[in-house]
């Protein structure tokens, strides 16, 4: 294995491998190279990683899977969660500076970084083959000419340059812009260069005299500035919240109307107009619009596929992937695995994105290669989707899981066999928030919609409204809420304040106003106690068991709450620790970072995904040695 890792950027090119060594199948080089791209940087740091953390994420298909299992290893085991092929995130390339762009040609990505540098890296192995300095601040912006011997950069250092690219020298320095410049793009004709700054105009300008030709003045700073890829004569350009369009004469040619960002197809035929979670795709002539998608987030980058097929959208960590050629509104991929916001995303081919974030990652993502490992239930294994999870808990005495997701499915899972045990519907429909607890065997789901500013409790087995509470009218940001193990009561946590309930009556039986905003908390009850946790502040807690009287905040030390581990080292650090020792003993992979909500007890770890999977680790074998 390390004999293939040394020559990894040798290897053959294409997904199967047709080489065959001595007594060595095809199938395990494909699958020794495939693993190595995936954990490149963590095996090079440290190649014992290749069987504690590599090897038990292998896919259930890889002959590396079959042949080392969890028992011989005496490693952590995968129940659910384990992708059935290879694909997603093949290869992390983890870089030393922020990746603010990027662009592609053939084999070589180019990146963009804060320093100003501009990188060349390999396609396939994400190796660095160059690197372009003179920039002295931020590139924001990166375009090729046709023929693939020039690059046009962009750069809050106010400049732009025309370099090549053979040499990685600097050909000419466009100077105009007083404030950085966030976009280039090339005219279809490779004669002009268009430049959209903070200094709230887009400058066209001559390739080949470098005087600038044409200042089209804005009304605020100009995020976008893009040629058509078919018509030299036309450009877009978003400003304001608005887009618009131009000619070369300084022209509008079009109203403007509501959009953050904008891409053109490679044919130019369609263009993808983004506001808020809005994408939505245009025919780029008659404006018809050819399909609507949407994300519960603010979109920060887009773009088509080679042959316009797909549509990849970056919404703070997470990139979508949409067909647009079908009305179904759900994305067919979506990536989970940087820790920061997407700065930019590119199509190398029509199966391959690559993204760049502020985590310093690059990350290189297959499109069609993945299958995750079927939600089945009953002996007959009727495969399900399933919609974002927003809840997880783990209840391990009873051998289950129960997550519950954006569409109100509440579901159980055997944490033995990683599978689906039973699926209930509720009433709720893209909830704000929502929350599912087993209280004395009872499934009791609850729920948040702002635009009734309500809480409702259901009996997820049952089908029963158990109560319906108005919220007060300051009743925003809600961080978590919990219902006491006996079942009498609830607590919901805010930014301010904290207020408890009486199921039975539906009245507040005692309310705490917060000194400091509570923000990431989470609650925990303990008989009449309620604790707060946050991972900025110290535990607080308060006993709410004197009817009639205030609550009397507790000076004593809060109970063991599973769920502050996964404040501290799930979701911030994809880290599991020994709560006794604080020793890491498993770091996850990637895609597992940060999930939407995850449990730790005794051996198990169960976590919840924005992609609809559910994660479920079994660690008696790295806990007992």
């Amino acid at each position: 294995m390390v004999y293939i890792g040394m020559y990894v950027e040798h290897l053959p090119r294409e997904p199967m491998f047709t080489l065959v060594q001595a007594g060595v199948p095809c199938k395990w080089i494909n699958d020794s190279q495939c693993l190595l791209l995936e954990w490149f940087d963590v095996i090079c740091e440290s190649p014992s990683q290749v069987y504690h953390h590599a090897i038990p994420f292998c896919p259930s298909s890889s002959w590396l899977h079959k042949y080392y299992t969890a028992e011989d290893l005496q490693v952590v085991k995968v129940i659910k969660g384990l992708s059935a092929e290879w694909g997603m995130c093949a290869r992390t390339v983890t870089l030393a500076d922020t990746p603010v762009s990027l662009a592609h040609l053939g084999d070589t990505i180019i990146v963009g970084l804060g320093s100003g540098d501009i990188i060349m890296l390999d396609r396939i192995t994400g190796s660095q083959t160059a690197v372009l300095s003179g920039h002295t601040s931020w590139v924001t912006s990166l375009a090729f000419l046709p023929d693939g011997t020039s690059l046009v950069s962009g750069s809050h250092d106010q400049t732009i340059k025309l370099w090549d690219v053979q040499t990685g020298g600097v050909v000419k320095t466009f100077h105009g812009h007083t404030q950085s410049i966030h976009s280039v793009s090339i005219s279809a004709d490779c004669t002009m260069i268009a430049s959209g700054s903070s200094d709230e105009t887009i400058r066209l300008w001559n390739i080949q005299t470098e005087e600038c030709c044409q200042v089209i003045e804005q009304q605020d700073l100009v995020f976008h500035a893009k040629f058509s890829p078919i018509n030299p004569h036309h450009l877009i350009s978003v400003s304001g919240n608005k887009v618009w369009h131009w000619d070369i004469n300084g022209h509008q040619t079009k109203p403007a109307h509501n959009g953050s960002h904008i891409t053109f197809s490679l044919d130019g035929t369609q263009f993808v107009l983004c506001f808020g979670g809005d994408i939505i795709v245009q025919n780029t002539d008659s404006g018809e619009v050819m399909a609507k998608f949407h994300v519960d987030s603010t979109t920060y980058d887009c773009c088509f596929s080679p042959d316009g097929s797909l549509i990849a959208v970056a919404a703070g960590h997470i990139a979508y992937v949409w067909d647009t050629t079908s009305s179904h509104p759900h994305p067919i991929k979506t990536f989970v695995g940087h820790t920061d916001k997407i700065s930019s995303l590119i199509f190398s081919s029509p199966s391959s994105l690559i993204s760049s974030s502020y985590d310093e990652s690059v990350k290189f993502w297959q499109i069609g290669a993945l299958q995750t490992d079927q939600v089945v239930t009953g002996p007959e294994s009727i495969p399900l989707t399933s919609a974002p999870i927003r809840s997880i808990i783990l209840e391990a005495e009873d051998g289950i899981a129960v997550s519950s997701d954006l569409e109100g499915v509440v579901r159980t899972w055997d944490i033995l066999t990683g599978l689906c045990n039973a699926t209930f519907q509720t009433p709720a429909k893209d909830p704000d928030w929502s929350g599912v607890q087993l209280v004395k065997g009872r499934l009791i789901y609850i729920y948040y919609m702002d635009r009734y500013e309500k809480l409702y409790i259901w009996d997820v087995e049952d089908g029963e409204l158990l109560q319906t509470v108005p919220l007060r009218e300051d009743s925003n940001n809600i961080e978590d809420i919990k219902i006491s193990e006996d079942g009498s009561r609830f607590v919901c946590l805010h930014w301010e304040f904290l207020r408890v309930w009486s199921i039975q009556t539906g009245e507040v039986v005692g309310e705490v106003e917060l000194e400091d905003y509570i923000v990431n908390g989470s609650l925990n009850i303990d008989g009449s106690g309620v604790w707060v946790y946050s991972p900025w502040s110290e535990p607080l807690g308060w006993d709410f068991g004197i009817q009639g009287s205030p609550p009397v905040q507790l000076s004593n030390s809060p109970p063991l709450h599973h769920n502050y581990i996964k404040l501290w080292d799930i979701i911030q650090e994809s880290r599991v620790r020994d709560p006794v020792t604080g020793k890491v003993v498993f770091q996850l992979p990637g895609r597992f970072v940060d999930p939407f909500d995850a449990w730790w007890d005794n051996w198990y770890l169960v976590a919840g995904y924005e992609s609809g999977e559910v994660l479920i680790l079994d660690f008696k074998y790295v806990l007992s040695r």
